[in-house]
């Protein structure tokens, strides 16, 4: 197969990775000429993934024009970013190339999940076979160190989907096919939340019984959101659901929850944002989220005080005493 990659951060770097190795036509367009000639010469993203060693099939390049003939595009650009800059790529975009996008983020400005923002770009609004999106526990070290990786790719043509499972599906990076997109994507977007959460919850040394209430009570927010916008409940029970979530809120490489982490040890968001060589995308999601559940009259308390620590109104200590000082009730989803 002939596969852009666009987007030459952590993920972007390990999924052309994956997809060299398995012998197709991979190129890595991204923006740093320093960034592609590393991967060209040493094979070695050296900004993002320094030290691991990447298939030499990869072509980086920083023009654009290897896109056209490309049967697939993979989108690893980050959320916030992908109304702004996807745009430029619209004139490459050939008549039977397939979107799948790997952000993991609700875009902020539109308070849209990205599978009804991109295909409005690129024209696809009736072609929804040609948009497909790929989530789970994958922190992208890993994957580009070969170690043992299972993702959901969801497409919402059944059949389009097992095509691409199958393409991305190696030895060691399994893909299970869905035909729930809505799902899929929210369930990487919004465990984000939670693993800033859980990060403040370490901060504080509140504990493993901390942790585990807030991913639990966590994924019940996910779940709730989730179908009132239509998602299947299944698909959070799964590995873009629970399986990322507890990957995030646990795994040390989680970006997420080392924003969580700092603020907890009292550092300042904007201080943490600023020293961060890759995007956290659950913050921009927190805040994404807490207004879309606003607009479904959906309750998600979790979410609406990380929203309020974040923004500097509650303290940590605060936002955590606040969860635990709410009205007592049954436990439901």
């Amino acid at each position: 197969m002939h596969i852009a990659v666009l987007g030459g951060g952590n993920f972007g770097t390990c999924l052309a990775h994956v997809l060299a190795k398995s012998g197709h036509d991979t190129h890595l367009v991204l923006r740093d000429e320093n960034v592609a000639k590393s991967i060209n010469t040493i094979h070695e993203n050296s900004k993002y993934l320094s030290g691991i060693k990447l298939c030499e099939r990869i072509e980086a390049t920083t023009q654009f024009g290897v896109l056209t003939g490309c049967e697939y595009w993979i989108i690893a650009l980050p959320c916030q970013k992908q109304a702004e800059l996807l745009p430029r790529f619209v004139p490459y975009f050939g008549e039977m190339t397939t979107l799948i996008n790997v952000a993991k983020g609700i875009d902020l400005k539109r308070l849209l999940p990205l599978s009804m923002v991109v295909p409005q770009i690129f024209g696809l609004e009736d072609e929804s076979a040609r948009y497909a999106v790929l989530s789970g526990p994958s922190f992208a070290k890993e994957v580009a160190l070969d170690m043992p990786t299972a993702c959901t790719l969801a497409c919402a043509d059944e059949s389009r989907a097992v095509h691409l499972r199958d393409i991305f599906t190696t030895p060691y990076f399994r893909c299970y096919s869905s035909t729930d997109v809505l799902g899929v994507e929210l369930g990487g977007a919004i465990k984000n939340i939670y693993a800033i959460a859980a990060g403040v919850s370490d901060g504080l040394n509140y504990g493993d019984n901390a942790r585990a209430s807030l991913v639990t009570r966590g994924l019940a927010e996910m779940c709730r959101l989730g179908l009132a916008m239509g998602a299947n409940f299944q698909t959070f029970m799964g590995l873009s659901g629970i399986g990322d979530l507890m990957l995030t809120c646990n795994g040390d490489l989680s970006r997420n929850r080392q924003v969580g982490l700092r603020l907890g040890k009292g550092e300042k968001i904007d201080e943490i944002i600023a020293s961060m060589n890759s995007v956290a995308e659950g913050v921009a999601t927190t805040h994404a989220v807490y207004a879309m559940a606003q607009n479904l009259g959906v309750e998600m308390p979790i979410t609406y005080t990380m929203k309020k620590i974040l923004d500097g109104e509650f303290t940590p200590q605060d936002g955590l005493q606040y969860l635990l000082s709410r009205e007592q009730k049954p436990e439901r989803f």
